[in-house]
């Protein structure tokens, strides 16, 4: 089959690569309808975080129907039509019980590896690093789908991919961000980054009742659409972000900030960011935090901060002083998929949102090499790509 394949610092490749097949009797074949290209896949084309190997298949954004079951999987039925999580999940064990489900103990078959890392691993993840599993993505024709009784979204014929491809992870990335954040009436909640998930976080705001959204980027296209999901813009190139938040909160900070940014911040004006990018050159340093040392400065005391933009290592003059001393409640972690689902697809039927507005570029997967450039450069307004193979 066909696939995007990972070859070292933005060497994105259109490969042939062995089928897949069944390896566990839990397993199924998804042949894949759509994927995407997600802001987590650049922290990869950029080489910040390790673990990728030469050959890799890339994607964790993917949905299709199902050809192939294990003779253990009994929820799935050849035919099916699934969105497939990024987020690999047993069902079973003490965090999936409770709803944790991005650091399932069982799926991430490199464990060892993940315990390295981070202290103890997290679930495995599609085709993002041999520290979640080194489990082959869906930027491909066909991917195999462990633990497929529970790593699975059935969507109904109604929709279509692109009204629900995105349940696989920004959608419920957006609202699990917002959640998050306990969000009340009176909340100025305060977004950095207007990206895809930085898009969903804006909609999921308005939806769950906060006072006033307000989104923080340099993009004008970005800037533009996270106005029309009923947004206040800043962009940080042309005004000061600090000056604005105040006038706009009457000096007393947002109650929620959310980073849609991660760890390639890309403020250029700042003495923290121009100090980052040099320690990151002589690698002293792996992550550019420039937007949570904003977020601790910026917000209310006793407020809630909230990240879901990918870190993969060490950040350096983290003002954690003023973190302690204002009180502030810091949420991070990869989506528990899962947990939302039910409820947002919910909200597609009923008309409350319709994910597909933040897609930009629909193309088949051989321009896949070519449109990691466009989205990482932010070439042509691009905001989201869809691929289809």
């Amino acid at each position: 089959m066909k696939a995007l394949c990972w070859h070292g610092k933005n060497d994105i490749r259109y490969d042939t690569v062995p089928d897949p097949s069944i390896e566990d009797a839990r397993d199924a074949i998804v042949k894949v309808s759509s994927c995407a290209i997600c802001g987590s896949d650049l922290h990869l084309y950029d080489h910040f975080i390790p673990g990728m190997e030469h050959g890799d298949v890339m994607g964790h954004e993917f949905m299709g129907e199902v050809v192939e079951v294990g003779a253990d999987t009994k929820r799935l039925k050849v035919g099916d039509r699934v969105v497939v999580p990024f987020t690999i999940v047993c069902g079973e064990c003490e965090q999936c019980r409770r709803g944790n489900f991005s650091v399932c103990e069982r799926s991430n078959r490199n464990k060892a590896l993940g315990d390295k890392a981070f202290g103890h691993a997290t679930a495995g993840l599609f085709g993002y690093t041999h520290l979640t599993g080194g489990y082959a993505g869906g930027q491909a024709e066909y991917v195999r789908v462990p633990f497929a009784d529970t790593t699975h979204v059935k969507v109904p014929d109604s929709l279509s991919d692109e009204q629900v491809l995105f349940l696989g992870d920004i959608f419920p990335t957006g609202w699990q961000a917002v959640v998050q954040c306990d969000i009340q009436p009176t909340d100025t909640v305060a977004i950095w980054g207007a990206g895809p998930v930085g898009q969903f976080c804006v909609r999921s705001a308005v939806l769950l009742g906060a006072r006033q959204v307000v989104c923080i980027d340099r993009v004008p296209e970005r800037l533009s659409m996270a106005a029309a999901g009923g947004a206040i813009t800043i962009d940080f190139d042309e005004e000061s972000v600090l000056e604005r938040l105040h006038e706009l909160t009457h000096g007393k900070g947002p109650e929620k900030c959310i980073d849609a940014v991660g760890l390639e911040a890309h403020a250029t004006r700042s003495l923290d960011s121009m100090y980052d990018r040099a320690k990151q050159a002589v690698m002293l340093e792996t992550d550019r935090p420039h937007v949570l040392r904003e977020m601790i400065y910026v917000c209310r005391p006793a407020g809630v901060l909230s990240v879901p933009g990918v870190y993969g290592g060490l950040v350096d003059k983290l003002p954690f002083g003023a973190l302690m001393n204002k009180g502030l409640t810091l949420r991070t972690g990869q989506t528990h998929v899962r947990r939302w689902t039910d409820d947002l697809l919910r909200r597609i039927e009923e008309g409350q949102i319709d994910p597909s507005f933040v897609i930009t570029h629909t193309v088949g997967l051989e321009q896949g090499p070519d449109m990691y450039r466009v989205f990482r450069d932010k070439l042509d307004n691009c905001i989201k790509v869809v691929l289809k193979p």
